[in-house]
């Protein structure tokens, strides 16, 4: 799975109706490579900025109080022109429907709705920050090829790794079961906290995971060294989805061997690569 052009539209075949204009606006709103299409890049970035801390002020009761009708009055300045964006994006392209359901024509679309679904669910607004998403632009916009790699080499790295972890979760899910079930034995005379299996449970993610919020704690000395044993217990639990992770990004990384080009000095070729993929030498000794 890739995150990288999924903004960068495949033209394929030009619809016969799509104009000379379709085709420069398309230039501008896509492509940073023009003036225009840099300024118009510059231009959405402050007003996503701009956007994301208008979101933040207006949950300060204070700034409310003074200033929510100026706030109110932005918010819907700054939904106008995302939702026209979105609109000029759909237009411009010789597929909109393909557009709208690639990665970022989602988000798009995510970031307006909330606006207009605060009519039917007030409270909606607040998901608005899905809009700290459209900063995933920067990397395309500034060219930051090196980010999207690594990007990429995660992607792949979990997606490789997924059917360990799949495992793995289910297996931590038995134990929390079993280690909750146990506690709620031991303790639930004595101690009030350990009310049910559910919440004995609750008691057994906290400790495993060791987030340990306190709220409910064993006061038996069984409950106690059992308690222990799980904390113990949760480092590995933190370690083993690590390791497969990691396992698989060194696997990864090892697809691409050492072979050090002696014409331009860059390394990081294929593990059978014949000649180098920047300048095409050969590196067959």
């Amino acid at each position: 799975m890739k995150i990288i052009n999924f903004d960068t539209q495949k033209r394929g075949e030009k619809p016969a109706n799509f104009s000379p204009f379709r085709e420069r606006i398309h230039q501008i709103v896509f492509e940073s490579d023009t003036p225009e299409g840099k300024l118009f890049d510059v231009v959405l970035l402050v007003m996503i900025f701009g956007s994301i801390v208008l979101l933040m002020l207006e949950t300060v009761p204070s700034l409310q109080a003074k200033w929510g009708s100026t706030f109110h009055t932005l918010d819907w300045v700054v939904t106008i022109f995302f939702t026209i964006e979105y609109l000029v994006r759909l237009y411009c392209v010789y597929k909109p429907m393909k557009y709208a359901t690639s990665f970022y024509g989602v988000i798009d679309i995510a970031s307006i709705l909330p606006a207009y679904l605060d009519f039917l669910f007030p409270g909606a607004r607040s998901l608005m920050v899905v809009r700290s998403l459209r900063l995933m632009r920067l990397f395309r916009i500034f060219k930051m090829d090196i980010f999207l790699n690594q990007g990429n080499q995660l992607m792949l790295a979990l997606r490789q790794s997924r059917e360990k972890i799949f495992v793995f979760m289910f297996f931590v899910l038995l134990m929390v079961c079993i280690f909750g079930s146990i506690m709620y034995v031991v303790e639930h005379h004595a101690n009030p906290d350990f009310s049910s299996i559910p919440t004995s449970i609750y008691w057994a993610i906290v400790t495993i995971t060791t987030v340990g919020y306190g709220d409910i704690s064993p006061v038996t000395g069984a409950g106690k060294f059992f308690a222990s044993l799980i904390m113990i217990m949760g480092y590995a639990v933190i370690a083993v989805p690590t390791g497969i992770v990691t396992s698989s990004m060194v696997q990864l990384q090892r697809r691409n061997s050492a072979q050090h080009c002696q014409n331009c000095n860059k390394e990081g070729h294929d593990a059978d690569a014949a000649y180098c993929k920047y300048c095409g030498t050969s590196l067959r000794k």
